[in-house]
């Protein structure tokens, strides 16, 4: 019987090793493996949130963590993905579903000398695993333009396009690293501007621009649920755009 997310994370000693493996991650100094060398397993989120801070653009991992996967090669631990609630809303993009059946991808990152295609390959090995071990029904994900990102691997993996998001503000703590609603509720209990302020903590509110949004139904039959027109894919917009 699926459970909402029963995905059994390494064992203790896997992620002993995932963890000393992150001194390596990133590094070009291992022979490149073959695409099906890669290994894709659930991970605790001590060992996703070290990868990110360390390897991921926004050097951060993503609040309201809810399940991760770590990417292995060779051994040792060569990238991951993260997954959380997403917006608060999100789950109104698909009629009729709960808040608690769809997730974010909220992070995603691979060492740079793992093979071509080696994107499509693990976030589809993750996709099956949430279709086939999780009452999950459906996926988001978004793509920052600010960062040069349009959705490519999204589009590469059969996602559906529906268009730019609503721009979301982030938050900074004072320690200058924008955080999303979620990290300040999961640490304050509150998202409240006015509260945290009120309490010492000099929280000040970060402009974010619109991003690209992907959907992916890990319930094929919900298609004729959704809430918004599913668009033609953006396209690259110079050589720069990436991700």
């Amino acid at each position: 019987m699926k459970r909402p997310f029963d995905l059994t994370t390494s064992s203790a000693g896997g992620v002993a090793m995932a963890q000393s493996a992150l001194q390596q991650a990133g590094g070009g100094s291992s022979p490149t493996p073959a695409l099906h060398d890669i290994v894709v397993k659930p991970v605790e989120f001590t060992v996703l949130k070290r990868l990110f801070s360390r390897h991921h653009y926004l050097h951060s991992a993503s609040g309201g963590h809810r399940l991760g996967f770590g990417v292995f090669a060779g051994g040792q631990l060569r990238g991951g993905m993260a997954f959380n609630g997403g917006p608060l809303m999100a789950h109104r993009l698909v009629r009729g579903i709960k808040p608690d059946e769809m997730v974010a991808l909220c992070r995603l990152w691979l060492s740079d000398d793992l093979p071509k295609n080696t994107e499509s390959r693990v976030i589809a090995i993750a996709l099956r695993a949430l279709r086939k071990r999780t009452t999950l029904k459906a996926v988001v994900s978004y793509a920052d333009p600010a960062a040069g990102h349009i959705g490519i691997i999204y589009q590469a993996t059969g996602w559906l396009y529906t268009g730019l998001s609503d721009a979301m503000p982030r938050f900074d703590i004072g320690d200058g690293v924008p955080r999303h609603s979620r990290s300040l509720s999961s640490v304050y209990g509150t998202h409240s501007v006015e509260f945290i302020s009120a309490n010492g903590v000099p929280v000040k509110t970060v402009p974010q621009s619109k991003k690209h949004r992907y959907l992916y139904l890990l319930d094929t039959t919900l298609r004729d649920r959704l809430t918004v027109p599913v668009l033609p894919y953006p396209k690259m917009e110079d050589s720069d755009a990436r991700g």
